[in-house]
């Protein structure tokens, strides 16, 4: 690549997850093509922005979840698709990077492709088409050059269902094994104590209100059931973290409330099981080591939807280890009779408690990408995406 070639990459997020990952991917690029010749536009949020990114309004406008919340919020969602595809035809940057959230990022992409094919795009994080609507696989070839997959699975569901090339660039829980995993001693080191239990409700308001109900109700269940006393530990995220403390003083079970990264984490490698909310949290538990029932409840529009799923799994950790060794509990299963009793062996030392944690230690050699961190790799395939498209 030319080294005094100024390049322009705008990069299209929809959401906090997506803005990190921008601004990881960002820091990787000056690193590798320097900072002096790159310059950022987009939408993107505190993370991005602080990497230099110039973003054309607030993410929070279009960080919604949710088909109820989304459909609300449907009018100015779509005015916002239209002004980001604008700016994107009108900068003619080298290359652009949408990032998660496809009922947005895709929309924008599939706009620019329209009005502007000589524009590359790399898409970062696949939608879930290995689970449902697999027919958007071989449709995204048409507006996607390169779609860099954060599971190792994927890169094989894309080329079955023929969708865009596809590479394995890495988890980024990858980088983070030192902060989630417990040191000598941490986890476990008092054998006559109390169990420790994490519980995770859900880092969106509209799980938090469908779980914390069933979720108390089963520790309630729990505590008769036990063979030991326990402690519950809930890892809040700060926008939900009082609405969880006001859901929580109807429980019998009084759990401690920590918000904030470096608490979560530390509760993380304390733990000795978890009751989960669906979502990433099953990869960070398994990747740390964490026993865990799997539950989630979605609304009656959504329900719906459910029957549309291929995957043999909701679960991110199944998914990769290709095996269903957690029980999972999805909208009517997920009752405080049947969330009790499948953690009640995750309690003690049982055999469903043991092949998790078997099964979990795979789970390295099944995400590992080699030397690179994720951020890296994704730099790495977005300059030969560049370079073979002539934009060097």
């Amino acid at each position: 690549m030319a080294d005094n070639k100024l390049l322009t990459i705008w990069i299209v997020s929809g959401e906090e997850s997506g803005d990190q990952l921008g601004a990881k991917l960002m820091r990787s690029l000056k690193a590798r093509l320097g900072a002096e010749r790159l310059r950022f536009g987009g939408v993107g949020g505190h993370a991005m922005r602080n990497e230099g990114l110039y973003s054309l309004f607030p993410l929070e406008e279009i960080a919604v979840m949710g088909i109820s919340a989304v459909i609300a919020r449907l009018p100015a969602i779509l005015k916002r698709i239209r002004m980001t595809a604008d700016a994107v035809v009108a900068a003619k940057p080298d290359m652009l990077v949408i990032i998660d959230s496809p009922d947005f990022t895709h929309r924008v992409a599939k706009a620019v492709r329209r009005r502007a094919p000589a524009i590359p795009i790399v898409d970062y994080v696949s939608p879930s088409v290995w689970a449902w609507r697999p027919g958007r696989a071989p449709k995204m070839r048409a507006y996607v050059d390169h779609l860099l997959a954060l599971l190792p699975f994927e890169p094989e569901a894309h080329q079955r269902l023929g969708g865009p090339p596809t590479t394995y660039v890495g988890h980024p829980l990858i980088e983070r094994l030192s902060e989630i995993r417990p040191a000598p001693g941490e986890r476990g080191g008092n054998p006559g104590g109390p169990i420790k239990l994490l519980v995770l409700p859900g880092s969106r308001r509209s799980e938090v209100s469908r779980l914390m109900e069933p979720f108390g109700a089963a520790l309630d269940l729990l505590k008769e059931r036990s063979p030991r006393p326990f402690t519950v530990t809930i890892p809040a995220v700060s926008h939900l973290a009082q609405e969880i403390r006001t859901r929580a003083e109807a429980w019998s079970v009084k759990p401690r409330i920590v918000e904030g990264e470096a608490a979560k984490w530390a509760a993380f490698r304390q733990a000795d099981a978890a009751l989960a909310a669906s979502g990433t949290v099953t990869l960070e538990l398994g990747l740390s080591g964490v026993p865990m029932v799997v539950a989630y409840r979605v609304s009656k529009i959504e329900e719906v939807l459910k029957y549309l799923i291929k995957a043999p799994s909701i679960v991110l950790t199944n998914l990769v280890l290709d095996e269903n060794v957690i029980p999972e509990l999805i909208q009517w299963d997920c009752t405080r009779e049947k969330l009790a009793d499948a953690l009640l062996p995750m309690l003690s030392d049982t055999p469903e408690r043991q092949r998790q944690i078997e099964a979990f230690g795979k789970l390295d050699t099944l995400m590992k990408i080699g030397d690179e961190a994720p951020s890296e790799r994704a730099a790495r395939i977005v300059e030969e995406v560049l370079s073979s498209k002539g934009k060097a």
